[in-house]
């Protein structure tokens, strides 16, 4: 027998209302914040905000469980629970209507700190008012004294309130106006200096993994669950801190500098060995050195922090930003304007570190500072304030399963961004290493390919690779996790001959 209220309104019924008004509170909120182009939705706000503040344990156990879905897997966890609180507060205004309003009210101040706690929380607060209010007016429209809570009426009104929060949700998508604006206005760039990537003769073996990384395949690895649209019309760039004069510069303004080009291999500290979190592109833009010349740097100054438009920082080494390495601020990647996704109108990119310490994608300030207060988004986590790419290899070719006895090729990558890599070498069931032909690159800060022509006999066999950079070191054996500053081991590969 169903529980009932004094009015003998069977218990899940509330439940259903209160999801039916939260739901479509939701829709409202969802389709205001891309109205009036608002930072966030509370959704996307809440989620975000619980990135923030789960412990970097819980941060790597998400990544390491669902991969690159992590931010879709948080989103789809937060409405879940979403849900049932909507249901609980359903289930709250059974013996008193009133009480659902205080159930939103604490569900909508969890949304708004959220939302504060994030830059430019103005509108994206007004889209939240939005919501709250349809779930105020819904839930008296759904438990009104002419509702007919048991009756033909009352299930007509849940069905409307409930078609309409589908189609809003729907909906809400397109009505995202700032994200198509930033769209059209990035397939309007012109970028002056900007050549087509031409892979230089040699580098590609054709073998495996391609010598540039298309941008719709390059890894994405960051903070934000959606990427922020960032108007290069309105964009600037400010540099200040310890420097003589403080330089704030306009999209324009950076177009008109110097350009710069060069192949860069970028690759995320979360990259297990063998892992698929790294990427070749040209990237073209402007030199970061010249600009913070120009600011005139300070005596005592040892670090930059960098702060994207979501507010995301990372502390980077002086010194990396103004030595020979060609740190630049890109506007292009593969002769194309930067994707939104990887940093659309500007980013950094830095050869030799890891990017949860350079690379900062949609940078709007530059603060030149000390090392000690240049504490980054990733550093409270765990992880090490220096993060210089470690020595390591991978192999593509096979990547498990069968192969063909008799003379076989292996092939794959080996990285060390700017300091190269001299040899690579290859062990067969763990026998003696045989040196590997390396490809061509036309510098320090990429891949090089590799390859390996072996004799294999029918039966299993496993494959470890290793490398030995320009400096004289060899590759570490040593198996070590991610934390604090990138992994470490030989990349073994088991597969079947015959």
């Amino acid at each position: 027998m169903q529980s009932t209220n004094s009015r003998g309104v069977p218990a899940v019924p509330w439940a259903v209302r209160g999801v039916a008004t939260g739901g479509l509170g939701l829709a409202v909120s969802w389709v205001a914040a891309n109205l009036i182009e608002a930072s966030a939705n509370p959704v996307v706000a809440v989620a975000t905000e619980v990135i923030d503040l789960i412990p970097g344990s819980w941060a790597r156990f998400g990544e390491k469980t669902f991969g690159t879905n992590d931010k879709d897997i948080l989103v789809t966890t937060v409405l879940a629970v979403l849900m049932l609180c909507f249901a609980a507060i359903g289930l709250v205004g059974r013996t008193r209507a009133r009480r659902a309003y205080v159930g939103f009210i604490v569900l909508a101040a969890i949304a708004a700190a959220a939302i504060m706690a994030k830059p430019a929380p103005g509108l994206a607060l007004v889209a939240l008012s939005a919501g709250l209010a349809t779930m105020v007016i819904v839930w008296t429209w759904l438990t009104d004294e002419t509702a007919d809570l048991e009756g033909r009426r009352g299930l007509l009104r849940l069905g409307v309130v409930g078609g309409v929060a589908v189609v809003l949700a729907t909906l809400a998508p397109s009505f995202g106006r700032k994200r198509r604006a930033v769209e059209a206005a990035r397939g309007r760039l012109t970028l002056p200096g900007v050549t087509p990537p031409v892979v230089p003769s040699g580098a590609d073996l054709g073998l495996a993994q391609p010598w540039m990384t298309p941008a719709s395949e390059f890894y994405k690895i960051d903070t934000t669950i959606t990427s922020p649209a960032v108007d290069p019309g309105s964009w600037t760039l400010r540099i200040h801190g310890m420097v003589d004069r403080e330089l704030t510069l306009t999209f324009e303004d950076l177009l008109a500098r110097q350009r710069t080009q060069a192949w860069v291999t970028l690759c995320c500290v979360s990259n297990p060995v063998g892992g698929p979190l790294i990427g070749n592109a040209w990237w073209s833009g402007v030199r970061i050195a010249p600009l913070l010349a120009e600011a005139g740097v300070r005596a005592g100054a040892d670090a930059v922090l960098q702060t994207s438009a979501d507010g995301w920082t990372c502390g980077t080494p002086l010194s990396v930003l103004t030595d020979d390495r060609n740190a630049m601020l890109a506007v292009a990647m593969n002769g194309k304007p930067l994707p939104i996704d990887h940093g659309f109108p500007v980013r950094t990119v830095v050869p030799g570190l890891y990017g949860y310490v350079s690379a900062t994608k949609w940078v709007v300030d530059l603060e030149v500072t000390t090392m000690d207060r240049a504490v980054g988004y990733w550093i409270p986590l765990g992880w090490s304030a220096n993060g210089p790419v470690k020595l390591m290899s991978r192999i593509d070719r096979p990547s498990g399963g069968s192969i063909p006895a008799g003379d076989f090729t292996f092939a794959g990558i080996a990285w060390e961004q700017h300091t190269g890599i001299e040899a690579v070498e290859v062990a067969l069931d763990g026998g003696v290493w045989t040196p590997a032909t390396l490809a061509r690159t036309p510098g320090v800060d990429t891949w090089v390919q590799w390859s390996a022509t072996l004799p294999v006999a029918a039966g299993n066999h496993q494959l470890s690779v290793r490398a030995t950079d320009r400096n004289g070191n060899v590759q570490t054996a040593v198996q070590r996790d991610v934390v604090p500053d990138g992994a470490t081991g030989w990349d073994t590969v088991q597969f079947r001959a015959g």
